[in-house]
C-alpha cells in the first residue's frame, strides 16, 4: 500500500510538473535527431553520458560490455568509458553517492536506462523531450543548484554539460490582453561562450539523446531489420499461397 501512495504522489509530483512548464514561458519540443543506426554518433553519444551523466545518473540495467553492438571494442571501453573500480560486465552504476546525492539535490538523482522511452508525451516523443530539455538550462542564481530550465521549471539538476554551452539567458515578450499579461518564449542571449559552438553543442546533445534512445532498447535496430524480412517473407508466403490456391481450383466450378 505504501507503494501505491508513493507512486501516485510521485505521478502527481510529475503531473504537476507538466502543468506548470506549459505555463506562459513553456517552449515547444525541438525534433529530436533520429540516428540511433549511426555508430559513430552512439559511439560519441556514450562517452558523453560516461563523463558527464554517469557521476550522478546510474543505467542499472545497461551494462559496459552492451556497448560492443555500438562498434566499441572491450579494450576500447576498458580504456575509455570505464572507472578505474569498474569491469566491463557490470552494470552503469553512478559514482555519487545516493545519500549525497539526497542532501545535495533533495532526492536521488533517477536512473537513466529508459528515460527517453518514459518522457514521450503531447509535446513528441521522449527523444525530443530530452534534446529540448538539455538545451534548454538558463543561470538562476535564485535556485539552489544556480541553475534553472525552462522545459522542466525549478528542477533539482544542475546543467552538468555548462562548460560546454556556456552560459545562456532566454529572451521573453510581453504581451497583455484583457488586462492580462503573458510572456512569450522568443530565443535565447548568449552570455558567457562556452568550449563548443552553438552548433556543436546541438549536435553533441543530438548524439547524447540518440545514445540514451538506443540504451532504452539496444535491440531496436536489429528489431526492425527482422521485421523488414518478416515481412518481405510474409508478402511472398501470401503471394505463393495465393497462385496455389488458383492453381489447385481451377478446374473446379
Amino acid at each position: 500500500m505504501k507503494k501505491i501512495i508513493r507512486t501516485l504522489i510521485a505521478a502527481f509530483g510529475l503531473a504537476a510538473g507538466v502543468v506548470h512548464a506549459a505555463g506562459d514561458e513553456a517552449i515547444s519540443w525541438d525534433r529530436a535527431p533520429k540516428q540511433t543506426t549511426d555508430l559513430a554518433s552512439l559511439q560519441n553519444g556514450a562517452k558523453l553520458f560516461v563523463n558527464y551523466c554517469l557521476n550522478c545518473h546510474s543505467a542499472a540495467f545497461m551494462r559496459f560490455n552492451r556497448l560492443r553492438d555500438i562498434g566499441l571494442t572491450e579494450q576500447q571501453i576498458k580504456d575509455n568509458l570505464l572507472f578505474t573500480t569498474d569491469k566491463v560486465g557490470e552494470t552503469m552504476k553512478a559514482a555519487i553517492d545516493p545519500k549525497q546525492a539526497k542532501e545535495w539535490f533533495g532526492a536521488n538523482p533517477p536512473d537513466l536506462t529508459l528515460i527517453a522511452r518514459s518522457r514521450a508525451g503531447h509535446g513528441g516523443t521522449g527523444a525530443d523531450y530530452l534534446y529540448t530539455f538539455l538545451r534548454s538550462f538558463y543561470r538562476d542564481d535564485t535556485k539552489a543548484t544556480g541553475w534553472n530550465n525552462l522545459v522542466f521549471p525549478s528542477v533539482g539538476m544542475p546543467h552538468a554539460l555548462w562548460q560546454l554551452q556556456g552560459e545562456r539567458h532566454p529572451v521573453f515578450e510581453e504581451h497583455e490582453s484583457h488586462g492580462h499579461k503573458t510572456r512569450v518564449f522568443k530565443g535565447w542571449e548568449q552570455a558567457t561562450p562556452g568550449s563548443m559552438t552553438p552548433l556543436q553543442f546541438d549536435e553533441n546533445i543530438a548524439d547524447l539523446v540518440n545514445y540514451l534512445q538506443w540504451m532504452g532498447e539496444p535491440g531496436q535496430n536489429t528489431r526492425r531489420r527482422v521485421g523488414v524480412w518478416v515481412l518481405i517473407f510474409l508478402g511472398l508466403l501470401t503471394l505463393t499461397t495465393w497462385r496455389l490456391h488458383a492453381a489447385y481450383w481451377k478446374d473446379v466450378k
